[in-house]
């Protein structure tokens, strides 16, 4: 049909702004961008009902039988029969930085397809948050569980070696919680794990950081682990899609959506809360800083080390890494880092000099509990203490540029030395 004129009435024309309008329509009534690659692949991304759980034991009775004698110890005769067949992939989530076609491609092809070969996974699963099992009743549901947490599938041969640390002090009721709720959780997945429990010694402020840069040195001197997860003791997985394995190139960060953030990640650079390195990661990063001491600031001093060493943080889809935080009152000895800021402002300068390269701390026990490893250590203590006389004490109070001082009994130089604190923090 031959057009003619440029009139809105020519056929051609009409024709043309029907087609626009049916393009419209289907764009987004396919979700827009991400749908209609979706459709392209001939797959979907990952939905999930959370309403409805499956108790985190779910499926552990399916695991096999109890452990074998370790195998390639190095000593005595190689083992006799057919070798174990290799496990299952629970791959690693290769996610992205929440947007575009990278994070659809990425997921869709590596990982989503690959986790649904394994019958033991089961998508959300239930947290219980109060009034956890003792040690011994965990230890009795947990029965492949070798003592210092430690544990290989018996059935095969895993694909991928995780050490999980965590930083801690005075926390046991989160402790057993997260006992009870990690352990089936990371057998489901087939890989092969231990968990160290990396105690501060003493009352001296809390540094996360530098226990975490303990932990991972202590870790790799027991087994040389290809992935190294740094995890908080109060925030427990709902979803076993979820895998604790690493990216083999970038640094993933699995926690992109708590319910104390509404299930939303809070800031694109956030780093807090689960995180995952290799060990050349982490040392290409220099480790963590050991500065931070109290609350805040290590985490993003983390993600700025990422960045500045050439990589990019990695995360699953927020269908996929939901967390539920305990909750529980600010620790004592734990108060809000006043220098965070300043230490900030600094990481471009120091992160070469200030990481694994200038820990410093005293092992005082390893003990291998029968659910974990715990690692009791002494840090020293914030040479910021010292600047303060000893019934005086600076507490930070909610944001970069207020804080408050607490004198017991009042003093003579209070306010000076609170406006000096103040000055400094500016």
């Amino acid at each position: 049909m031959a057009c003619y004129g440029r009139s809105l009435d020519s056929p051609c024309t009409l024709a043309l702004l029907v087609g626009f309008q049916f393009a419209f329509v289907l764009y987004f009534s396919l979700g827009g961008f991400r749908g209609l690659v979706s459709v392209l692949v001939h797959t979907t991304g990952p939905e999930f009902d959370y309403s409805r759980p499956h108790d985190v034991y779910t499926n552990l009775s399916h695991l096999g039988v109890p452990p074998p004698p370790p195998r390639n110890s190095g000593t005595g005769p190689p083992p006799t029969g057919p070798p174990l067949r290799d496990c299952q992939i629970p791959s690693p989530l290769l996610g992205e930085r929440a947007r575009g076609v990278q994070c659809v491609l990425l997921y869709v092809i590596h990982s989503y397809k690959e986790q649904l070969q394994s019958e033991r996974l089961v998508g959300p699963v239930s947290v219980h948050l109060s009034s956890p099992l003792s040690l011994e009743e965990i230890r009795q549901r947990n029965p492949l569980v070798l003592p210092g947490g430690h544990y290989r599938p018996p059935d095969c041969e895993p694909r991928h070696h995780t050490a999980i640390v965590v930083p801690y002090r005075n926390r046991q009721i989160h402790l057993r919680a997260l006992l009870y709720h990690l352990h089936p959780f990371l057998q489901r997945q087939q890989i092969h794990y231990s968990i160290y429990i990396v105690q501060q010694w003493g009352n001296s402020t809390f540094n996360r950081a530098k226990l975490l840069n303990v932990g991972v040195r202590e870790a790799l001197r027991d087994e040389d682990w290809s992935c190294i997860f740094l995890h908080d003791v109060d925030l427990l997985p709902e979803n076993d899609h979820n895998t604790y394995t690493c990216h083999k190139q970038f640094p993933t960060h699995l926690s992109v959506a708590m319910d104390k953030f509404r299930y939303r990640l809070p800031y694109p650079q956030y780093f807090g809360g689960v995180s995952a390195v290799t060990p050349d990661q982490y040392m290409k990063m220099n480790g963590f800083p050991n500065q931070y001491w109290g609350w805040g600031g290590e985490d993003d001093d983390i993600a700025a080390r990422v960045r500045l060493s050439g990589m990019k943080i990695m995360r699953p889809p927020v269908a996929i890494g939901h967390y539920k935080m305990i909750k529980h009152k600010g620790d004592r000895g734990n108060e809000q880092n006043p220098r965070r800021f300043d230490l900030l402002k600094r990481t471009r300068l120091n992160w070469r000099s200030d990481g694994l390269n200038s820990l410093t701390y005293e092992l005082l026990s390893r003990e291998l509990e029968p659910l974990y490893t715990n690692l009791t250590v002494d840090i020293g203590e914030d040479p910021q203490t010292h600047l303060l006389p000893a019934d005086l004490q600076l507490h930070p109070v909610c944001s970069q540029k207020s804080c408050c001082c607490q004198s017991t009994p009042p003093h003579g130089g209070f306010v000076f030395l609170c406006l000096l604190s103040f000055m400094r923090i500016l």
